[in-house]
């Protein structure tokens, strides 16, 4: 039996709030994730429950008849409650020491443990679409391959798509956006 999800960060959006729109070309790109599972079959569709996320996913569940479930361990890592004046730096080294914390934040330990239990709770032979955000998805795909870091976080787009495939003691991951927008 295998298990199979498919990992989307949400499309372009107007900013990063929770409540925070896709922009017209968001909108449009969300249209364009339609191409990517035409002919895929998807069982369940998972999303954060913040807004841009959801309306990433929505016409793929109306083009699939599924419901968004919402699941609040999706939404984005908080990296701290301050307004940090090397953020980029702070997000680098958090990175490298997944135990790094700053204040009124969450490790990325602690991220990858949260967004890890959505993913744990699908069952074998599942066919899941799972909305999340950038940070939050370069995470959990190190949970599955190791170099997945900053780098790799930095080179995500909106929206971006993995499969990450599960079979026996075995994980595949791979980025099947480009085949999807080409």
């Amino acid at each position: 039996m295998e298990k199979v999800l498919y990992l989307v960060r949400h499309c372009e959006a107007e900013g990063q709030s929770p409540h925070a729109k896709l922009t017209p070309e968001g909108k449009v790109q969300a249209e364009k994730l339609l191409s990517c599972f035409d002919e895929i079959q998807i069982d369940r569709i998972i999303s954060s429950p913040f807004v841009r996320a959801r309306c990433t996913v929505l016409p793929l569940a109306e083009s699939k008849g599924l419901y968004i479930e919402q699941n609040s361990d999706l939404t984005e890592r908080v990296l701290s409650s301050q307004n940090e004046v090397d953020w980029m730096g702070k997000l680098e080294d958090s990175f490298s020491d997944v135990h790094l914390k700053y204040k009124g934040g969450e490790s990325s330990i602690e991220a990858m443990t949260r967004a890890y239990k959505v993913v744990k709770e699908l069952k074998d032979d599942s066919h899941t679409v799972i909305v999340t955000h950038g940070n939050l998805m370069t995470l959990l795909l190190r949970c599955f391959d190791k170099r997945f870091g900053f780098e790799e976080w930095s080179n995500l787009t909106n929206p971006d798509v993995y499969r990450i495939k599960f079979h026996a003691e075995d994980v595949s991951v791979e980025r099947i956006w480009d085949d999807c927008a080409a």
